[in-house]
C-alpha cells in the first residue's frame, strides 16, 4: 500500500517475543508471600516438599512448585445448633436446616435436651492438616458432635441443665483432643464451651418454674446459713467470756484461800515457837476488845475485904458489883 512504511520481517521475532513473555511470567510467578498468621505448604509435582514461615519466598514456576497457605496463628471455631453471620471459615456454621438436629440430644435417663455449643481450635501442623484427613474442618465437626453427644448421653437431664455443664465441657474437650491426635488431623483444640442448654420447648415453662423454686430454696438456705453464722459465733463468744470470768473468779478465790492459809500457817509456826507468849498476847488482845464493851466496871482481887477506899463516893451512879 503506497504511503505506509515497510518494516523488515524476521521469523525469529515470532520466537523471541513469546520467549520473553514466558521468562517474565516465570519470574513473576517464582515469588510468593506468606502472611504473618500463616504458614505455606510447598508441594513439588503435587507431593509435599517443605513448610515455610511468613515472608517472601521463591518457588519453581510453571506448576512445578505449588504453595498452599494455611492460617496457623488464627483461632477458628465451629458453632453447633446456631450460627453467627459473617463467618470466614466455611465450616464454622452448618446449614440452617441442620441446626435443630444438631441441638437435639438424648440424655442418659432418656430425656431430651436442646444443646448449643462452640468448639475453638487452631491448626498446629499444616502438613497433617492438608494430607492426613480429607476435609479436616468438616471431619472435626463430625468428631465434635460425636464427643458432645457421648458426654451428654452419660448424664441425667438435671445434670445437663444445671450442675453438669463444666463436666460436660471438660469431658468433651478431652475426647476431642484424643480423637484429633489419633487421626493425626494437625489440629489443637483450645476450648469446648456450652452456649445455651434448655429443655424441649413443650416443657420449658415447667422446667423454669422448677428452676425458680430451686433458686428460692437455695436463697432461703443461704439466708439461714447467714443467720446461723452470725448467731453461733456470738453465742460462742458470750459463752467463752462467761467461762473466762468464772475461771478468773475461781483463780482469785483460790489465791485468797491460799494466802489466808499461808498467813495462818505463818502464825501457827510463830505460836509453836513460843506458845506461852502467844497465849498471853492473844489473851490481852482479846480482853482489849471485850472489856470496853462491858461499860463501867470495878474489878477487884478476890482477897480484898472491902471496896470503899476505891469508890468515888461523889459518883452516885457508879454501879457496884
Amino acid at each position: 500500500m503506497p504511503g505506509l512504511p515497510k518494516f523488515p520481517f524476521s521469523p525469529k521475532a515470532l520466537l523471541v517475543i513469546p520467549a520473553i513473555l514466558l521468562v517474565l511470567i516465570g519470574i513473576w510467578s517464582s515469588f510468593y508471600t506468606i502472611q504473618a498468621e500463616e504458614q505455606g505448604v510447598v508441594m513439588r509435582f503435587g507431593k509435599y516438599s517443605d513448610t515455610v514461615d511468613r515472608g517472601l519466598h521463591f518457588k519453581i514456576p510453571f506448576g512445578v512448585d505449588t504453595v498452599q497457605a494455611v492460617a496457623v496463628r488464627r483461632q477458628q471455631k465451629l458453632e453447633f445448633g446456631f450460627g453467627t453471620a459473617g463467618a470466614k471459615n466455611r465450616s464454622q456454621v452448618s446449614n440452617r436446616d441442620e441446626w435443630q438436629f444438631e441441638r437435639e440430644m438424648v440424655t442418659g435417663d432418656l430425656n431430651a435436651a436442646l444443646v448449643e455449643w462452640v468448639v475453638q481450635y487452631r491448626v498446629d501442623d499444616p502438613k497433617d492438616y492438608l494430607f492426613n484427613v480429607r476435609d479436616p474442618d468438616e471431619t472435626l465437626r463430625d468428631v465434635a458432635e460425636s464427643a458432645m453427644r457421648e458426654a451428654v448421653g452419660d448424664r441425667t437431664v438435671d445434670e445437663v441443665l444445671t450442675i453438669g455443664r463444666q463436666d460436660i465441657e471438660a469431658e468433651s474437650l478431652q475426647k476431642l483432643k484424643d480423637l484429633t491426635t489419633k487421626y493425626g488431623m494437625g489440629l489443637t483444640i483450645d476450648q469446648v464451651q456450652l452456649k445455651d442448654v434448655n429443655p424441649p420447648r413443650p416443657v420449658q415453662s415447667s422446667f423454669n418454674e422448677v428452676n425458680e423454686a430451686q433458686q428460692q430454696k437455695e436463697e432461703a438456705i443461704n439466708v439461714a446459713n447467714g443467720l446461723y453464722n452470725r448467731a453461733v459465733p456470738k453465742a460462742r463468744g458470750e459463752a467463752q467470756r462467761q467461762i473466762s470470768d468464772a475461771e478468773g473468779y475461781a483463780t482469785q478465790r483460790i489465791n485468797e484461800a491460799e494466802g489466808d492459809a499461808a498467813r495462818f500457817t505463818a502464825l501457827y509456826d510463830e505460836f509453836a515457837k513460843s506458845p506461852d507468849i502467844t497465849k498471853r498476847r492473844l489473851y490481852l488482845e482479846t480482853m482489849g476488845e471485850v472489856v470496853p464493851q462491858l461499860g463501867r466496871k470495878i474489878i477487884i482481887d478476890e482477897e480484898a475485904k472491902q471496896i470503899l477506899p476505891l469508890l468515888n463516893l461523889d459518883d452516885s451512879k457508879l454501879p457496884i458489883k
